[in-house]
């Protein structure tokens, strides 16, 4: 029933020609018109909402706390093996202020003081000590007051003036802390060392869901500046994050770009061996993209980092549906396509058309449809991305096999009748892998092996899944910013002709350096602790204050020289306030019974008189409510960036824990207070590893939906309960040999990565159908099993092979790319569809053969 109803479909189609090409054109028109809509924007996986403990307490945070103010990068200047301390180095840095001051646009870009860094610190100090006979200046000194104060002193002034500055226990003018601008590493009172830092404190004018890209823009335009006036120091920001990353992936395509193209026109040249052909197929894919951008358009869906791998997916899918509709065209042009009706001679275009599509259509049908629901069942996701993602997905899927299943066959009869009946050009082809040649020699043996050897060659696949599936439960699962930033080409990019040639990218080396050395600011260098309870007890107090002397130096959590987490809160406000204000100064004298520092008893009243001393300063680590009863206390925490977000999450999961447990120690029970690790990278953490987790359950999903609709295909087709489970073993077996492969080359497996595995179901599940509809068809027309199993796999499987060695290609020249993201995707892509194509044409025979040879006569 199906074969006469695919037949029948076949034969409108060929005879319709013209009005399916036409019909096709003005829906595609009318459907690509959703682009113009522009979709809805682009999201990112922050904008998930997870219900968890960390996202509850940055929701609290966020609605009790102040927004940080602005956008901050970070200028670092270093000498591995001088001193960046001396007199000469720190007024470059203050030249460099005044330039960028001079500067009218770069200018309006900066907030408040601007630039600030240690040399401002020690200039600020020469202006004090050269007033000292006369009127000291009021709040931080102008820049060229402070230019023209360390350009004053000779150098033994400065010397001196030097070694006053980082003495530990000095006294200095302004607000500034000389270590904070000062590497991990410093001993401090040393009066060199090998790498300083500046903050470059700019603006934030953009909207809502705006980027500001004046700043971002001004971060660029400093980082040249600084070049001129440095030989070893950068600016990091995410403007310079930006524009490194945009350069990178402009320098992979640039490069890559050619030979990508190459190999496909050299793939499917081989392939095709047919220009018009090949042109036939890229109109088809035309169309797919077409489609695609217009149903986003229409349906407003945004774009993320989720929805990358569908493009790619879909021309995967065109480029095999247009191998399997051409190669057996040509077979039946050719009348080597033994099927009903076919007799071995030569036939028309419409003829072949008819009976060639006829033969395939139901495969390309059902393999839309597994993938396309398969997909579509992730719309259950309470994720909003996923669900785009389900939709997004069938909704391409279903356009591939308009273009494939429907208009590229209309399309060919009429080209092919054109160029015969017009232009007198033959346009019978051979058909790829079927005739003789290298393919079919090899493809031929592989099915012999098949046959002798079945049982052999199902148990090593089982063997190399298994493997495959132990290194998916090692394989790395961490979110690592550091991973998406470019890295510097291979040595052999430099010897590409000038316009080829790429940039030098230094940004994921910076970025390791100062995460190492230096407490990044903006919230990716940042981790906070929400603390709620009876957070006016002592014990809290000195909690916080002893957790911050026992950190791992191997910690996330980064150190202040001399060894102290580099960290804020209540008790380091409290310090820091004291210092400059005597009457407060006393009031916690007045209650601190340990000579710490820190107020012991009375703490509510401490924290009401320092709201009153400092109320900008207090705000940032302590919120009250409107009867200034203090609700909550917030820790900042400074972190290595270069950690994963789960790293950084663990550990200031267990600093939290140690509070919690040092507070209750200390009270002996009486503090009940809860302290839970928030943030942006904590929150990143949790959102990543849920997303995952989704991912994961989504892909178990469509592989069931997949298994129940390939059992009940076939069951209706051929009355087998077993041929659904036998074609999608393959798929499964491929997708661990994936995993392993990623585990043994060292790609994460997280939710970039889990994206584009969907490539190997997807392609995985058409090959399968592909094969395992040929291989029926043929056995129930041939003489043998070896015949049926021969034509299969140099009928289908050299159409197989030629789809992923054009895929494979394609999209695995991407592993060359300057760009992490794209060399991922390019190794991952690549090896997904080498393996679901080596499963269908080696185990999934196998299997058809034992399955065969079990069945009862």
């Amino acid at each position: 029933m199906a074969g006469s109803i695919s037949r029948r479909y076949a034969n409108w189609i060929a005879a319709h020609s013209k009005a399916v090409v036409f019909a096709v054109i003005v829906l595609t028109v009318v459907v690509a018109a959703g682009a113009a809509l522009g979709g809805a924007g682009s999201s990112g996986v922050g904008q998930f909402e997870i219900d968890s403990p960390e996202t509850e307490a940055q929701e609290f945070v966020q609605n009790n706390y102040g927004d940080d103010d602005g956008v901050v990068a970070q200028i670092v200047v270093r000498n591995e093996s001088g001193d960046v301390l001396t007199r000469e180095s720190l007024l470059e840095g203050l030249y460099l202020q005044r330039e960028v001051r001079d500067d009218e646009n770069l200018n309006a870009t900066l907030s408040g003081q601007g630039m600030v860094g240690i040399e401002n610190v020690v200039a600020t100090a020469a202006v004090h000590a050269d007033s000292e006979s006369g009127q000291p200046p009021t709040g931080t000194p102008s820049l060229d007051r402070q230019i023209a104060a360390l350009e004053g002193l000779d150098q033994a002034a400065f010397e001196q003036l030097l070694a006053q500055v980082l003495d530990p226990n000095a006294e200095l003018p302004g607000e500034q802390d000389p270590y904070a601008f000062l590497p991990r590493s410093y001993d401090p009172g040393d009066t060199s060392a090998e790498a300083r830092l500046t903050l470059l404190l700019q603006v934030d004018d953009s909207g809502p869901d705006e980027n500001p890209q004046a700043a971002y823009d001004a971060q660029v335009e400093i980082a040249d500046l600084l070049d001129q006036r440095f030989e070893d120091a950068f600016v990091f920001g995410q403007g310079i994050q930006d524009d490194a990353s945009t350069r990178a992936i402009g320098d992979s395509f640039a490069i890559i770009t050619p030979f990508a193209l190459a190999l496909i026109v050299f793939v499917l040249g081989i392939t095709y061996r047919d220009l018009l052909d090949i042109l036939l197929a890229f109109v088809g894919i035309a169309v797919v993209m077409a489609w695609l951008s217009g149903i986003m358009g229409w349906l407003a869906i945004p774009m993320n980092v989720i929805l990358i791998a569908v493009p790619f997916l879909l021309i995967g899918l065109s480029i095999d549906y247009a191998l399997h509709v051409v190669m057996r065209y040509r077979e039946a042009r050719r009348g080597t396509l033994d099927v009903q009706n076919g007799d071995g001679s030569s036939l028309s275009v419409r003829a072949a058309m008819a009976l060639g599509f006829g033969s395939v259509v139901l495969a390309l049908a059902a393999a839309t449809v597994s993938t396309g629901v398969g997909f579509f069942s992730n719309i259950v996701s309470p994720l909003p991305a996923i669900q785009d993602f389900a939709v997004l997905s069938a909704g391409g899927i279903f356009a591939t096999f308009v273009a494939f299943g429907v208009f590229l066959p209309a399309l060919k009869v009429e080209v092919d009748s054109f160029v015969e009946n017009r232009l007198g050009r033959s346009r019978d082809k051979p058909a790829f892998g079927v005739e003789s040649g290298l393919a079919h020699t090899v493809l031929e043996r592989l099915g012999a092996l098949t046959t002798r050897a079945p049982v052999a060659i199902v148990v090593v696949a089982l063997l190399l899944a298994a493997g495959g599936g132990y290194g998916a439960t090692t394989i790395d699962t961490e979110f690592n910013e550091a991973d998406f930033l470019p890295r510097d080409a291979p040595d052999w990019a430099g010897y590409l002709p000038g316009p080829l040639e790429p940039d030098t990218y230094t940004i994921a080396d910076d970025f390791e350096y100062l995460s190492d050395n230096f407490r990044l600011r903006g919230e990716g260098g940042q981790s906070q602790i929400l603390i709620r309870g009876d957070v006016t007890d002592g014990a809290v107090l000195a909690a916080m204050d002893d957790a911050g002397t026992g950190v791992d130096p191997d910690s996330a959590i980064q150190l202040r020289p001399g060894g102290t987490a580099a960290i804020e809160g209540p008790h380091t406000v409290i310090r820091a306030v004291a210092d400059d204000d005597e009457a407060f100064a006393a009031l916690v004298d007045q209650y601190d019974t340990d000579g710490d520092g820190l107020p012991d008893e009375n703490v509510a009243e401490v924290y009401a008189a320092l709201f009153d001393a400092d109320e900008q300063a207090v705000s940032e680590v302590l919120s009250r409510d409107e009867d200034g009863t203090v609700t909550s206390v917030r820790l900042l925490l400074s972190v290595r960036s270069s950690e994963s977000a789960q790293t950084i999450a663990e550990d200031t999961r267990t600093f939290a824990t140690q509070i919690e447990r040092g507070a209750v120690d200390a009270s002996g029970g009486a503090a009940e207070i809860t302290a839970v690790a928030t943030g942006g990278t904590v929150t990143t953490a949790v959102i990543q590893d849920a997303l995952l987790e989704t991912l994961i359950e989504a892909f178990a999903v469509t592989l069931v939906v997949i298994l129940l609709f390939l059992t009940a295909l076939f069951r209706v087709r051929y009355g087998s309960w077993s041929l659904g489970p036998v074609a999608l073993l393959p798929v499964v077996v491929a997708l661990a040999w994936l995993l392993g492969a990623m585990s043994v080359l060292g790609v994460s497996f997280n939710s970039e990565t889990a994206v584009i595995t969907s490539l190997a179901i997807g392609l995985g599940v058409d090959y399968s159908i592909h094969a395992s509809e040929r291989f029926m068809a043929e056995r129930e027309r041939a003489g043998s099993l070896a015949s049926a199993l021969n034509r299969t796999i140099t009928g289908t499987g050299g159409a197989l092979l030629a789809s992923a060695a054009t895929t494979a290609a394609a999209f695995g020249v991407l592993a060359f790319a300057l760009s992490p993201p794209l060399q991922r995707f390019g190794i991952v892509t690549g090896l997904a569809i080498i393996f679901a194509f080596v499963a269908v044409v080696t185990m999934l025979p196998g299997l058809l053969v034992v399955r065969e040879r079990s069945l009862p006569d």
